[in-house]
């Protein structure tokens, strides 16, 4: 789907500064308890089925709606296994775009549908081994990947 209204309407008043954006990311296991991870088009690094929360959405719908726009998979956040902001959470897109993630990372299973491997918003979608994941554009706490754990609350 790309940028919502509400965002585009925000950047066009404020060009490329710096947004706070709330957020939601996916640990989404298949059957094998793998990982899904998505490559953006024009981009060499990977990253989690993720997306911004928009107006009105609870975190899980934000979630399941960005599963089914991302991957054309239908998920149910399982539950939340960490909740990350900050500065390490800054990301600049490459149309110069500035934002500071806050993100609620849930732990997913995947319901039904079909893997779409062509669609708008990835280049190319793989499931991978906790300790096989691929380089990523932003950073997760290790303890994340490992099925039943995530991160204990730390300040």
């Amino acid at each position: 789907m790309g940028m919502s209204d509400y965002y585009k309407d925000l950047r066009e008043k404020i060009g490329d500064q710096l947004i706070f954006m709330p957020s939601v990311a996916g640990i989404i296991r298949n059957d094998q308890d793998d990982i899904l991870f998505g490559r953006k088009h024009h981009e060499e690094l990977w990253g989690l089925v993720a997306g911004a929360i928009e107006l009105g959405e609870s975190p899980a719908e934000a979630m399941i709606r960005e599963a089914k726009e991302e991957t054309g998979l239908d998920i149910k956040p399982e539950r939340i296994i960490g909740v990350y902001g900050g500065k390490e959470r800054r990301y600049t897109y490459s149309n110069g775009h500035q934002v500071e993630y806050l993100t609620i990372v849930f732990e997913c299973s995947v319901v039904s549908g079909e893997l779409d491997r062509e669609n708008d918003e990835f280049a190319e979608l793989a499931f991978y081994p906790e300790d096989q994941r691929p380089p990523t554009a932003l950073k997760y706490p290790e303890p994340i990947f490992i099925k039943g754990n995530g991160e204990r609350a730390h300040f």
